[in-house]
């Protein structure tokens, strides 16, 4: 396996609901867990995360739902409609629903579709759909 250059590890309060959430709801790839650490190095696509429970080993300051405050994780996909419909049957709710964005870039920018959700610990993931790339938009 490939690392990529930057891999967000996230501190969670269970490992055992985390991987339940990544892996069996939205889809991830456990790719290897150190069960004694609780810990797991999770992949989607060519999305990589590590989650490991709470320990104090990384602690800044106290830890507080919702976590990852200010920060969302951006995850390319194919089908954010899927996701999302997947997600509703499951009964889970988004934090935001399909969206279409525009993005200015110095190619003239990029469409995508869009959707926010919160894992258990509060994290926000933003699943992203490339629709248009480049100067036409």
């Amino acid at each position: 396996m490939k690392y990529k250059a930057l891999v967000p590890e996230l501190s969670v309060a269970n490992i055992s609901e985390s991987k339940k959430f990544y892996l069996d709801v939205l889809g991830f790839h456990l790719e290897y867990e150190r069960v004694e650490d609780k810990f797991a190095f999770l992949s989607l696509g060519e999305a990589q995360l590590m989650i490991e429970e709470m320990n104090g080993s990384w602690n800044t300051a106290e830890l507080m739902y919702p976590l990852g405050r200010g920060v969302n994780f951006q995850i390319e996909m194919e089908d954010v409609e899927g996701m999302a419909a997947a997600l509703k049957d499951q009964g889970i709710k988004l934090f935001r629903d399909v969206l279409v964005n525009h993005y200015e870039n110095d190619d003239g920018g990029v469409m995508v579709k869009e959707i926010l959700v919160q894992d258990p610990d509060g994290y926000l993931l933003r699943f992203s759909q490339m629709i248009v790339a480049g100067s036409r938009l």
